[in-house]
């Protein structure tokens, strides 16, 4: 696809800077070339503008100078996600309909403009809507629902009861509905608690590649609209998460919590069973979350607790072992002074 970046200006509300060019693709400022678009988002990156052989480059108004065309924008990385659209390749395209090698229970309902790929399996009673996409070896249990345009990309299982709106895509190998981690002990060992509760997924949510959400043991798991589920994720039983939240890489989330809205739960951070989460907080890398926490709230740490300190404390611990020795000869001195007092009143 070749466009004008006057064009991309109109569509996308930017001002463009310098003589009209056509491109083609996108690509960061060190690798792309002529015919490219790049961005600036980050200032400690500007000095690369002037070494850039980009045809022309998405900046806010500071920068739009220092290259020969800019398409000035509030928010250069926003801008550039709604134009990196335009380029980016559909995967694995096939004509709408069930091929001929996958399998669809004759009290399954599909939409006729809905593309179901080899070996997918759609089971009894679900319901795929228009314009989903079910790539190969895909399994779509009984009672789902798969709402409309949604992507199951290969290796999806979605198990009984899960419902999809509109929108969604599954990565890889993501696991919807499997069975929560529950069992009661009893004088014979574990029992079983059996899980009977679906999850119920809102509209536009993206969840990643070999993500796991468990399905709810009596009521429901659920991750409202808008919300991103990066990969390798573990969702527990009966846990919501809120609108436009984002769990990062390698996030566990342990039952029946509640994630509010615009949430962000950095990588590989953990949450305890039946907490709270307020809207908009922040939890940082790699933290442990054991209680409830404000909305707005910003955490670091394990156990986690106010961010700024967090970060105070981080660059204390370099110190300490020059601290520790000062803190011994201090000591010593201490002592000696004390020893001379005692010699001295003697």
């Amino acid at each position: 696809m070749r466009i004008l970046l006057s064009e991309l200006a109109r569509r996308f509300s930017l001002e463009l800077v310098g003589d009209d060019r056509e491109v083609f693709g996108v690509n960061t400022l060190e690798a792309a070339g002529p015919g490219e678009l790049s961005f600036l988002a980050n200032p400690k990156y500007a000095d690369r503008l002037a070494t850039t052989k980009a045809e022309a480059v998405i900046v806010s108004k500071r920068h739009a100078g220092v290259v020969p065309r800019a398409l000035v924008s509030d928010n250069p990385y926003l801008s550039l996600a709604r134009i990196a659209t335009l380029f980016a390749p559909e995967q694995g395209f096939i004509p709408p309909g069930v091929h001929p090698l996958a399998f669809v229970h004759d009290d399954a309902i599909v939409a006729g403009d809905a593309s179901i790929h080899p070996f997918a399996v759609v089971g009894p009673r679900s319901v795929i809507g228009a314009k989903a996409r079910l790539f190969p070896h895909v399994y779509v249990g009984e009672d789902c629902v798969v709402g409309e345009g949604c992507t199951l990309y290969p290796g999806v299982t979605l198990m009984s009861g899960v419902r999809l709106g509109k929108g969604v895509t599954c990565h890889p190998g993501a696991v919807l509905g499997s069975d929560g981690f529950g069992f009661a002990q009893g004088p014979e060992g574990l029992v079983k608690v059996p899980q009977i509760g679906p999850v119920v997924v809102g509209d536009g949510v993206e969840i990643g590649a070999n993500t796991t959400i468990d399905r709810g043991s009596l009521g429901t798991t659920e991750i409202r609209s808008g919300a991103k589920v990066d990969n390798l994720c573990q969702v527990a039983h009966n846990v919501r998460v809120g609108e436009h939240s984002i769990l990062v890489a390698q996030v566990g989330v342990s039952g029946s919590t509640s994630i509010g809205r615009g949430v962000i739960l950095a990588g590989q951070a953990g949450v305890v069973g039946h907490l709270t989460i307020g809207d908009g907080a922040m939890v940082g890398a790699q933290a442990g979350v054991g209680q409830d926490l404000p909305p707005g709230a910003r955490v670091s740490g394990s156990p986690a607790y106010e961010h700024g300190l967090f970060l105070r404390n981080a660059a204390l611990m370099p110190k300490l072992p020059e601290m520790a020795k000062r803190l011994k000869a201090l000591e010593k001195e201490i002592s000696a002074l004390k020893e001379g007092l005692k010699n001295d009143d003697a």
